[in-house]
């Protein structure tokens, strides 16, 4: 199931001509898809697309010392979304012209398979990059997604967001890890 959020012109994951800028999804995601979704739209946006950096955060073998067999995620999807729309609705306030997407993945993932796929587009690569990482610390910050991780010798849930929307503290802390 996908629950998703604004649409640009692209394709998605089974061709389709329109792709949701921000989804939770428990099928595969990509970057290359989010990239040409973002592409057309970002060419008229202020001076134009000079940038597309892309994020995708995958599934590591160890964490902490601990081999990882696999990892399930769960999320709330449409509060999910919301909060992507708000990170997006932040990115462009703080980088104008930026476009942003953002696609979770749910569900069982092995190792090596992306759990989320971040593209921001903007006029300089400068404010590309910015944008990724302030997306994906916002993300861990306000996203309801649960990431469960089970190991050789037992499971372990992660701490999921813990930042309320509206802390301008957490927002700050983002942006300062984005901007270092």
């Amino acid at each position: 199931m996908t629950a998703g959020g604004s649409r640009a012109e692209g394709l998605d994951y089974t061709g389709a001509m329109i792709a949701p800028l921000f989804a939770v999804t428990e099928e595969p995601v990509s970057a290359e898809h989010l990239g040409a979704a973002l592409e057309a739209p970002a060419r008229t946006e202020g001076e134009g697309c000079g940038a597309i950096c892309a994020f995708l955060g995958v599934v590591r073998a160890t964490h902490q010392g601990r081999a990882v067999r696999y990892l399930e995620y769960e999320a709330f999807a449409p509060l999910a979304v919301k909060a992507f729309e708000r990170i997006r609705d932040e990115v462009v306030a703080r980088w104008p012209g930026t476009t942003l997407a953002i696609h979770h993945r749910t569900g069982r993932l092995s190792i090596g398979e992306a759990s989320i796929a971040i593209v921001a587009a903007a006029a300089h690569r400068d404010q590309a990059f910015r944008a990724s990482r302030y997306a994906i610390e916002r993300v861990k910050q306000i996203a309801p997604v649960w990431k469960h991780e089970f190991f050789d010798d037992g499971d372990a849930w992660v701490e999921g967001a813990t930042a309320d929307i509206d802390d301008e503290a957490a927002r700050a802390q983002a942006l300062a890890i984005a901007c270092a």
